[in-house]
């Protein structure tokens, strides 16, 4: 008989890593196959991570409907690690305890470093979101690495501002102090000024940092940020009057950066990305789903879980089990051509996704996310 995930104790509470069904009074039984999804569900970073609960809870509904696994009803359990690396083991200890046989998450690369392991080594299958290429190998993914992400940033901002001096603002996180490694390597390499200001993961007053970023009259500043800080940073951009043009890693997309940041200091901003769920040709049945199931416009990431979720129930169909971990793995990593929201998905031997949709975009008068370029790989 499968066993429940354990009661989470107090202490882990008090800090709010949670993993919690989604079917609530409904019990475990042979009849139902436990998934679970981690990501950011409360914290900073929420409107992300419940996006992406989201994503799958529509894909599960839309597969349940269909009569799930031969029959066999597939049910969520939620897995909140607040994008904070320090919960990462506790968070799937817990899921790793119960019956999942596989995870859609984690989203931050510092927290799937940590556990992404841990899922591996206990057969849990992991379709990851983590954009590190640290991570590569860990399960399989269908978002943008590291390694696909920084050319394009490099090629917009080399090929249209032609920096001689580029300022940054680094979170430490392993994510995006990569992605400002990477560009950095790339930029110097044409003779432009490189300097890295560190700011704090839980940095809220960021008026000394950019002021210490425009002291060399840089310009470029480059934002290797998550959104919320991104955000804060626009603003007090914007607020200084300096010409310099503003550059936002992947990271910050999410709708909360326009909200937070408000809308002209968002305008001031180029970033790189992945194009909004309406610029998917092939996401406009998910959209209306969405909109029906949830009452809610889709958010950035839940698209790509939504994708995460179908693939994943593919696999089990060709491997004829969801419960061996090999056969689903190996069916994953044979993803060839699937017409996804996201667009076709393909899945290499590595585990990654090689015609990813990243773009550069920038922010309308309405406040939306927009498409300047695409890297054209998912055509």
């Amino acid at each position: 008989m499968f066993r429940r995930a354990a009661t989470i104790s107090a202490a882990l509470v008090a800090s709010a890593a949670l993993v919690t069904s989604a079917a609530a009074g409904h019990p475990v039984t042979y009849s139902t196959i436990t998934i679970a999804v981690e990501g950011p569900q409360t914290g900073a970073q929420a409107s992300n991570g419940q996006d992406m609960l989201r994503g799958v809870q529509l894909a599960v509904r839309q597969y349940n409907a269909r009569g799930g696994f031969h029959g066999r009803m597939v049910r969520i359990v939620r897995a909140d690690d607040r994008a904070d690396s320090s919960l990462a083991k506790a968070v799937a200890r817990r899921v790793i305890a119960g019956p999942a046989v596989a995870v859609i998450g984690p989203y931050n690369s510092s927290v799937g470093l940590v556990n992404l392991p841990m899922y591996v080594k206990a057969k849990v299958v992991p379709v990851q979101m983590t954009s590190t290429d640290d991570t590569t190998g860990m399960g399989v993914t269908v978002q943008p690495k590291n390694s696909q992400i920084s050319p394009v940033e490099y090629d917009f901002i080399q090929t249209q501002w032609k920096p001689s001096k580029v300022s940054m603002l680094v979170d430490p996180s392993a994510y995006t102090q990569s992605m400002a490694d990477r560009l950095q390597a790339s930029l110097e390499t044409q003779g432009v000024l490189v300097t890295q200001v560190p700011i704090s993961d839980t940095q809220t007053d960021f008026s000394a940092a950019v002021q210490q970023a425009l002291t060399n009259n840089p310009t470029v500043v480059y934002l290797s940020t998550y959104f919320p800080q991104g955000a804060a940073i626009a603003k007090a951009l914007l607020a200084t009057g300096d010409p310099a043009r503003c550059f936002a890693g992947l990271a910050n997309q999410d709708p909360a950066f326009v909200i937070q940041a408000g809308i002209p200091a968002s305008r001031h901003c180029r970033f790189s990305g992945v194009p909004d769920p309406s610029q998917f040709p092939t996401a406009r049945a998910y959209v209306k789903a969405y909109k029906a199931a949830f009452r809610k416009v889709p958010g950035t990431w839940g698209t790509f879980t939504y994708d995460s979720a179908n693939i994943l129930f593919q696999a089990w169909e060709k491997a004829g089990t969801p419960f061996n971990y090999g056969k689903v793995l190996a069916r994953l990593r044979t993803t060839t051509n699937v017409v996804g929201a996201t667009g076709r998905i393909t899945i290499n031997a590595t585990g990654n996704r090689p015609n990813v949709p990243v773009s550069i975009l920038s922010v309308n008068a309405a406040g939306h996310f927009e498409v300047l370029s695409t890297n054209r790989g998912n055509t």
